[in-house]
């Protein structure tokens, strides 16, 4: 895991009156489109009383087809976006950016806000785990990055891992077709691969898919443990909060979702998730 804290602020930062001050603030989330949603609902779950404000980019999805300097762009505006609207914490809540721009964000805002990725804590979850063999599913970006291979052996060498680019399966989501015979085809002609074989855990490595979690453990007979990084995250985010003394108690929680361009099918996603009507803005931010 990845945290960046401003070391350098004066002592009175951690007074009691600015601990309460910041407390109300939000916490700032990030992906290329609906993925991240399963993110900001795990969060709602287990810190209910948090403030989000939360940006899809639904502009430039998805993520994983896309060049390494474009994404470190996007992630860069769009943390700037976020800090405008004073998140305390910013959650990089898309595989594809962990992997190709963490580093980079970590350099360009190392003293002004915390950071925290995707990719790290799912990778200490595993190790806590013990697995023998692990599968990962994610964007082409993501998988050719070897981020999660390379992390996974460096702390677990006699752990095998056997990872494959799933690039169908966001455009998939981010049109609709989920629990219907064409995402059932989709995600049977990945998951049939020989290689999986064996496994005794299998990584959605993209917060796009726990959407169809439930088809994908239905494919492995529930046999395979799926992790699902949105739920690993929150844990993370609540422990990172709790050590900050930054967990929100006032009471006032105010969420606020933008998007770079507008889909009906993102809305349709967020009011599942979040139930009724929720405030979405689209918010040209690269000019």
């Amino acid at each position: 895991m990845h945290i960046i804290t401003n070391d350098h602020l004066p002592t009175c930062r951690w007074s009691f009156f600015y601990i309460f001050i910041v407390k109300e603030k939000p916490i700032g989330i990030f992906d290329s489109g609906v993925g991240g949603l399963t993110v900001a609902h795990a969060i709602k779950q287990i810190l209910p009383g948090e403030s989000l404000v939360y940006f899809g980019d639904t502009a430039h999805l998805p993520y994983g087809d896309k060049s390494e300097e474009s994404i470190k762009f996007y992630s860069r505006k769009i943390t700037e976006f976020l800090l405008g609207y004073d998140a305390k914490v910013v959650l990089v809540a898309c595989n594809s950016a962990s992997a190709s721009a963490f580093d980079y964000l970590k350099t360009e805002f190392n003293d002004r806000i915390i950071l925290i990725d995707v990719i790290d804590p799912v990778v200490n979850y595993l190790i806590a785990r013990r697995f023998r063999k692990i599968g990962v599913i994610g964007t082409k970006r993501t998988i050719s990055s070897g981020t999660y291979d390379l992390k996974i052996i460096k702390k677990s060498q006699g752990t095998s891992v056997v990872s494959l680019a799933t690039p169908l399966l966001v455009p998939m989501i981010e049109e609709g077709f989920i629990f219907d015979d064409i995402s059932n085809a989709i995600i049977r002609t990945y998951l049939s691969n020989e290689s999986f074989s064996g496994i005794e855990a299998l990584v959605l490595a993209c917060t796009h898919y726990p959407i169809i979690k439930n088809q994908i453990s239905k494919f492995f007979n529930f046999n395979v443990e799926i992790i699902d990084s949105a739920r690993v995250v929150s844990h993370v985010l609540r422990d990172v909060l709790e050590k900050h003394q930054l967990i929100n108690d006032t009471g006032n929680v105010k969420d606020q979702f933008f998007i770079s361009d507008y889909t009906p099918y993102f809305e349709k996603i967020a009011k599942m998730f979040f139930e009724g009507d929720i405030n979405l803005t689209k918010a040209d931010i690269w000019n």
